[in-house]
């Protein structure tokens, strides 16, 4: 058996991987109203906080190794302080149990967590493309098997101002909404019966999405329904990837593709990316941040 953690900017998690699967628990960090995001100094707070209860609803009996995401990225300089609490409390687990402790990033852990939910593990031994798509993260990156890190992914194009997430939430925050505002513009757009022709702005496979957040006060200033914005941003969002995905594809060639991150859960996205391009996506419980995919890591590492 093995446990991850995982202390994102937006989630405390913590799991375990034994012969029947994955058991993860999870607390969303708290936002006030009106506010788009949390300092590092209150996540880790928070994390602090809500690890405790997260450990007291698993069993860590019988543990041979233990994963946990101590930064972002796997590149130099990668760092955010809210990793400190997940690796402070993996630290104690392993050493408590007698158990090997293998660290890496937050990024690798998701794609990790997107393989065993589309049931696309093997990709670990193969190049393939991989979307990680959040509110701190809009990038398309191509993944290589690894030693050391099990697989390597390399940028191969991103945002190059908004991220996709933040687009998301900015909007939703605009219209009032609680952060995070992905499932909220979900259902909102639903309603929504108005199809936009979008023009994605691209800069080779690299893509802008800075005007998502103007058009939306545009439209939020004109009086246009909730439904009507919601619909827009995401419709933007989605043709957005596409395009980039698009280039990459005639760039790289017709690789798999898994796509990871909270915004990845998003119904429409799935739905036009699955169709066209027969892309992977996890179920949302493993698209958002997760330790489902640190304990991963330690079970692919110990092994």
């Amino acid at each position: 058996m093995t446990a991850g953690f995982d202390t994102s900017n937006y989630t405390t998690s913590a799991a375990i991987l034994t012969e029947d699967g994955i058991v993860q628990k999870k607390k969303m960090l708290t936002v006030r109203n009106g506010e788009r995001g949390l300092r590092q100094s209150d996540a880790v707070f928070q994390h602090t906080v809500n690890m405790p209860e997260l450990l007291e609803e698993l069993e860590f009996a019988n543990l041979a190794a233990v994963g946990v995401s101590d930064r972002p990225r796997n590149v130099s300089g990668s760092y955010m302080p809210c990793f400190t609490v997940g690796v402070g409390i993996a630290t104690a687990v392993a050493k408590a149990a007698g158990a090997e402790l293998y660290k890496t990033s937050h990024q690798v852990g998701h794609i990790l967590a997107a393989l065993y939910s589309a049931d696309k593990l093997k990709l670990v031994n193969r190049e393939f493309l991989a979307f990680h798509l959040s509110g701190g993260t809009t990038e398309a990156l191509l993944v290589k098997p690894h030693g050391d890190e099990v697989i390597r992914a390399e940028l191969i194009a991103g945002s190059l101002d908004l991220k996709a997430g933040q687009a998301i939430d900015r909007a939703g925050v605009m219209m009032g909404y609680s952060f995070p505002c992905g499932k909220k513009l979900d259902e909102l757009a639903a309603d929504c019966t108005e199809n936009y022709r979008i023009k994605p702005s691209m800069k080779g496979a690299d893509c802008s999405l800075s005007g998502v957040e103007n058009k939306a006060k545009q439209m939020l200033d004109r009086g246009e329904p909730h439904k009507n914005i919601a619909k827009f941003v995401l419709q933007y969002v989605c043709s957005t990837v596409d395009a980039m995905l698009g280039r990459i594809i005639q760039e790289y060639g017709d690789l798999p593709v898994i796509f990871s991150g909270g915004v990845s859960s998003n119904k429409m996205l799935k739905q036009q990316i699955t169709q066209k391009y027969g892309a992977y996506f996890a179920a949302p419980e493993f698209s958002l941040d997760n330790a489902a995919g640190t304990a991963l890591f330690a079970s692919i590492k110990h092994n």
